[in-house]
């Protein structure tokens, strides 16, 4: 089987965060890549999903068959790393344990597939109370198992309503293979850590996932635990992360960087913004230039969705700008359909996953129009504007 990359360097990189919010869709080539392991190249034809467990009958599906015999939907929804924006809780708060990812670490797409509730009733269910579905992708090893997998409430998958699927096409054309060609899992709402790429087997059960990254990865722990040692004891003692929390970041302009008004010597900041698991759409953007003593609206640029992200501008006006110097920060925060609104902080944990204070830019100087040059020449800073796109290798104890 041919492999790219492999579990000693897995492909981990995310795009620059101005060009992520050029588009509510976000092109394949732009969204960003994580992985646990090398990436396999699948035949369609061949490859298999089984479907067993607490079931009336082990079923084997092709993905030419989940796209022939079963009614495909189609639902736009956010995949979220649960490790973005570590480089900040990292930097604002503490160290933690992980790959460092900055902003760019979500994409927002148009999956379809069939349902996941319609696989598992074709296989027929067995087993009553409270249960899960497993999933798992045994095609690679992958840096802390065997195989790849994660679990959610069995009377999740069962709920059409979630939206759960098998993916077969992103944005309207058949998967990639950094996006899990043939199939992948999408569920809507829930940490992308979950949404198994490559799934070969659907497993319903009892008990959650025994996979390292259901049991062991993926959990908040409480702020005692500060090292691998310690959180040895914790990890059976904490849920695994299902949905991530409300969230906004500014993706323009960034930290760090001297910054140039327009010609009528306003502002533009814009950025994206997340609701809460199924608590969407995101309703409200608000920006700050004082630290929180007043708040302005954003406009949102698209029409949001449940489990969609929301594009945001705020065309910041001159006599907020006139009162910006170097000390200044510009806050943004997001409010959705459920009530939640974004922190102004957030707790530190050993991962590093979740973090979702204010978004922030800071430490940036601000020139008349066509001034980037002259102030450059005098700081000698750059302006490029933003992290690079960036492959990391993944460490020890692998993140999301």
């Amino acid at each position: 089987m041919l492999l790219e990359y492999s579990v000693e360097e897995p492909l981990n990189r995310e795009p620059p965060a101005p060009e992520l919010v050029e588009n509510f869709i976000t092109p394949e080539k732009v969204a960003y890549d994580r992985n646990h392991g090398p990436l396999p190249h699948l035949d369609i034809e061949k490859h298999i999903v089984r479907v067993d467990g607490a079931v009336k009958q082990i079923i084997e599906l092709t993905a030419i068959q989940l796209r022939e015999e079963f009614e495909q939907h189609e639902v736009v929804a956010a995949l979220q790393c649960a490790g973005n924006r570590r480089h900040t809780m990292r930097t604002e708060l503490k160290e933690v344990n992980g790959i460092d990812w900055f902003e760019g670490a979500v994409m927002n797409g148009r999956w379809k597939g069939p349902l996941l509730k319609d696989v598992l009733e074709r296989a027929g269910i067995e087993i009553e109370g409270e249960a899960n579905c497993a999933f798992a992708c045994y095609q690679t090893d992958v840096q802390d198992d065997r195989y790849y997998g994660g679990s959610i409430p069995l009377s999740r998958a069962l709920d059409a309503s979630k939206m759960a699927i098998l993916a077969l096409e992103l944005n309207g054309k058949p998967l990639n293979i950094n996006h899990g060609f043939p199939v992948r899992l999408v569920i809507p709402g829930i940490a992308g850590a979950r949404w198994i790429k490559w799934i070969d087997r659907i497993t319903v059960q009892r008990p959650e996932s025994n996979n390292f990254y259901q049991q062991r990865d993926y959990k908040i722990l409480p702020p005692e635990v500060d090292t691998k040692e310690k959180a040895v004891a914790h990890w059976h003692l904490v849920p695994s992360i299902e949905g991530m929390p409300v969230n906004s970041v500014i993706c323009y302009p960034a930290s760090d960087q001297v910054i140039e008004r327009e010609e009528d010597g306003t502002l533009l900041v814009g950025g994206y913004a997340l609701p809460a698991n199924d608590d969407g759409p995101v309703t409200r953007v608000e920006v700050s230039s004082d630290m929180g003593k007043t708040w302005n609206d954003a406009e949102i640029t698209c029409e949001p969705t449940q489990w969609s992200w929301a594009i945001w501008k705020y065309k910041m006006p001159k006599e907020q700008v006139d009162k910006l110097d170097k000390g200044s920060r510009i806050w943004c925060r997001a409010t959705d359909k459920g009530g939640n609104v974004q922190p102004e902080k957030c707790n530190w944990n050993w991962r590093g996953v979740a973090y979702n204070a204010y978004g922030e830019i800071k430490n940036f100087v601000i020139v008349p129009h066509g001034g980037v040059a002259e102030e450059l020449n005098k700081l000698n800073l750059d302006s490029a504007g933003g992290p690079t796109p960036k492959e990391t290798e993944a460490p020890a104890v692998a993140s999301a």
